[in-house]
């Protein structure tokens, strides 16, 4: 007992293991700041909060990281010059995504983001295995940087690949729609089994660098292999799901140069990467075994008027709308993609301003899938100031549609099918708005053309619904105007 006591007093003592135990403090913080920023994100409300108290972790433990560098004093002018140049780079570039990308090519930024943060992990992991394994005399590396090093670089490389081939179907370099490579699980297949093969050697003893970059090398394929079967439907699941992966990577890569600070910020990026997908495959009624499968959606190429529903459709124009909406008493309006790639966030919130002057009761319904990535409508709406107490969750809206004067859907298709009730479709079981239970129905579209899933939407064809063919911007903007007139107002 006397012996601990004395090693342990020595370790704090020491002015060494002082240090690195004040650094280490120092992570813990910025860990916590991790944890609690992440929380506060739940809640739209307190979401600026908690994002800029993840900043504030995160400018520390890279303060922390860069003093800890200081002080082991192993690193050279070169070295100090090249962190500068990165940082340098890094910062420029980030800051420049962050004022310039606009809402609608979120997802594809965080696609790309996930892409960085894998493919850094995984380099992280190589650079340190070619290091000992050049070492000369070197003993065999021990397990316990080997298995975290094949597996931060499978992931990782997975996840770089994968979420490149996510951003390019995204953004429309490539088609969004599922194209099946062939032979592609075949070829999945032996890139498995040359990837089991390769840890194997390498777990036996071999501190073999070439073994490690050609498992690389596989991962990269099956990455690509892995998400270009999947469609458009999937993809915000797809997004949350590889994004899950560049944290597992991230922590990893912490457990191979000993990182505290990467395994603990890891940890919660996979943690709540995974329940994150688990939440999506859940809402649109999907396991993630099926999705990672392949093979559903058509993707969201511009479709022409005419295709889709085939039932009676009843069309209506701005006045036809105006009226409806100036003399109801409650209107719920359902937010969709079309209202995000239209930048209409902002006319959406002067009509529902004017409406409510006029003491309409307005409130929005939030799909868990609208949009493309989690969360993306509830940003697209506060960035246009609607107030956080007026966007619904699906549970909190659904009760309220049969009181609903109005249900004005802009730009939103499979999440209002009533399709998914019914088994044996695309959508089945899925659970959805229930749009088609207010009293009357208004959806504005460019045309009747189907959704990611490929399949009618039955809403379009209820007597309840009108149709008013228009770009969201475009048709907001008729009705706004329509409203106006109607009610007096310049």
């Amino acid at each position: 007992m006397g012996a601990v006591t004395a090693s342990i007093m020595f370790h704090f003592v020491s002015p060494s293991y002082a240090f690195e135990d004040g650094i280490t403090l120092i992570l813990l913080l910025a860990a916590t700041c991790f944890v609690i920023g992440l929380h506060l994100m739940n809640a739209p409300p307190t979401a600026n909060h908690g994002n800029r108290l993840s900043a504030v972790g995160m400018a520390v433990a890279v303060a922390a990281t860069l003093a800890l560098i200081a002080h082991d004093g192993t690193i050279t002018t070169t070295g100090w010059l090249m962190l500068a140049v990165g940082g340098v780079l890094g910062s420029g570039i980030g800051l420049y995504l962050a004022r310039s990308v606009e809402m609608t090519a979120m997802p594809q930024l965080v696609s790309l983001f996930n892409a960085v943060g894998g493919g850094a992990a995984a380099l992280v992991a190589i650079a340190d295995f070619v290091r000992l394994a050049g070492i000369a005399g070197a003993p065999t590396i021990a397990a316990r940087i080997s298995v975290t090093s094949v597996l931060d670089v499978v992931i990782g490389a997975v996840t770089l690949s994968g979420s490149i081939v996510a951003a390019g179907k995204l953004q429309g370099f490539i088609p969004s729609n599922p194209i099946v490579i062939p032979g592609g699980r075949f070829i999945n297949l032996v890139l498995a089994l040359a990837l089991c093969a390769g840890t194997g050697y390498i777990l036996s003893g071999a501190n073999s660098d070439i073994t490690l970059i050609g498992i690389a090398i596989a991962a990269l394929v099956m990455g690509v292999i892995m998400v270009m079967p999947i469609g458009g439907a999937d993809m915000p699941v797809v997004i949350s799901l590889l994004n899950a992966f560049t944290g597992t990577a991230v922590a990893m890569a912490g457990f191979v140069i000993n990182s505290l600070g990467l395994i603990i910020a890891g940890a919660l990026v996979g943690a709540s990467g995974s329940i994150l997908t688990k939440l999506m495959a859940d809402a649109m009624n999907r396991s993630i075994l099926n999705i990672v499968a392949g093979g559903f959606g058509t993707g969201d190429t511009a479709s022409v008027i005419g295709a889709g529903a085939t039932g009676q459709v009843r069309s209506v124009g701005a006045d036809d709308v105006a009226i409806q909406l100036a003399y109801a008493q409650k209107v719920i309006i359902v937010p969709g993609y079309g209202l995000a790639a239209a930048h209409a966030q902002h006319s959406v919130k002067e009509l529902a301003d004017l409406l409510e002057k006029r003491g309409v009761e307005v409130s929005y319904a939030i799909h868990p899938v609208a949009g493309r990535m989690p969360g993306h409508m509830n940003v697209l709406l506060a960035e246009a100031e609607v107030p956080y107490e007026e966007l619904k969750t699906m549970e909190e809206i659904n009760p309220e549609f049969p009181r609903a004067d109005v249900a004005l859907v802009i730009g939103a298709n499979d999440v209002t099918n009533p399709a998914a009730r019914r088994p044996g479709n695309a959508v089945s079981g899925m659970p959805i708005l229930d749009v088609d239970k207010a009293k009357s129905i208004i959806v504005i579209k460019r045309s009747m053309g189907y959704g990611y899933a490929g399949i009618d939407n039955e809403l379009y064809t209820d007597p309840k619904t009108g149709m008013f063919f228009a770009d969201a911007q475009a048709g907001l903007r008729a009705i706004i105007a329509a409203v106006k007139t109607l009610v007096g107002v310049d």
